[in-house]
């Protein structure tokens, strides 16, 4: 799909067969899955609505957009940013440069939160989101529970603007309130009388030194404050909230985290070390070979020490 082919006949079965092996060339993850996405945004139609179009011809202005799809995915910018969404836990959501990414294994942080607010449900309950970028985590937990309102914080007003979008578009911006804060610098108002019954974060948690080994997809366009701190190990957030959740969670109230690879024993001594939690139970979905979400439960959370 050359420049100079620009006057031959495309239709949608031969851009798709050109695109996956186009993509494979370039080692785009997932190529076929890219090319079918890829194809969907150009056309301006849902994915499984390709199988039905193979003989449709494209539009120069189709071929056009789709050009220029390719050489970005070819330079392995992320599909998803390249067609502005990403499905995560059965729902789609907005996203750009300015979030990370939702990916599959923080599903088991949002099942694990909605197993905790589905075990009480007649009791309202308040949820902290610490970190929520594109709202993935919260608006998920809101529209399969309705028992739990939720704030939302991030540092960054950008990312804010992308989760309140979500929110509209799931119909649960009215259980949600978002505020731009660092960890859990909440302004007062906030914060409910008593505490939080339940803190959920999947924090920056690549160690600084790691960095530069991720993909380039990952490395390159998602935003770093979202993966890393600089000097970090990859445990900063996990200290913090720690030792920072007095007067923000409830006695009792639970902290649920997703961790790294290999973080598990560190993250259980960081909290330990507090004299101030139980460790609850650690997740994984049966597909992820590591450890992904870590349950905690304050003991004494309200004691100021």
């Amino acid at each position: 799909m050359s420049q100079g082919m620009s006057n031959e006949v495309w239709t949608i079965g031969r851009l798709l067969g050109w695109t996956v092996e186009w993509l494979k060339g370039h080692q785009v993850d997932q190529p076929r899955l890219s090319a079918e996405l890829l194809l969907a945004h150009a056309f301006g139609c849902k994915k499984i609505d390709l199988y039905t179009r193979f003989e449709k011809a494209a539009s120069p202005e189709q071929l056009a957009a789709l050009r220029d799809l390719v050489r970005r995915a070819a330079e392995h910018a992320p599909i998803a940013y390249l067609i502005g969404h990403k499905e995560f836990y059965s729902l789609d959501f907005e996203v750009t440069p300015a979030v990370l990414i939702p990916r599959p294994e923080t599903e088991t942080l949002v099942q694990k939160a909605i197993d905790l607010c589905r075990a009480a449900p007649d009791t309202p309950l308040t949820l902290l989101d610490m970190g929520t970028g594109s709202g993935c985590v919260a608006i998920s937990i809101a529209r399969y529970v309705s028992n739990a309102t939720i704030v939302a914080s991030d540092i960054s007003a950008d990312a804010l603007e992308v989760a309140r979008r979500n929110a509209e578009r799931h119909d649960v911006a009215g259980r949600i309130r978002f505020c731009q804060a660092d960890c859990l610098a909440l302004p007062a108002d906030a914060v409910p009388a008593g505490g939080f019954d339940a803190i959920v974060s999947n924090p920056p948690y690549i160690p600084e030194a790691e960095f530069d080994a991720l993909p380039r997809t990952v490395r390159d366009y998602e935003p770093r404050s979202s993966l890393t701190v600089a000097g970090s190990d990859g445990l900063v957030f996990y200290r913090r909230l720690a030792t920072e959740h007095s007067g923000r969670l409830r006695p009792g109230g639970s902290i649920l985290v997703e961790i790294g690879r290999g973080q598990h024993a560190d993250v259980l001594r960081i909290f330990a070390a507090t004299g101030r939690f139980a460790h609850k139970g650690t997740f994984r979905d049966p597909t992820d070979p590591h450890d992904r979400v870590i349950w905690m439960q304050a003991t004494n959370a309200d004691d100021g020490t």
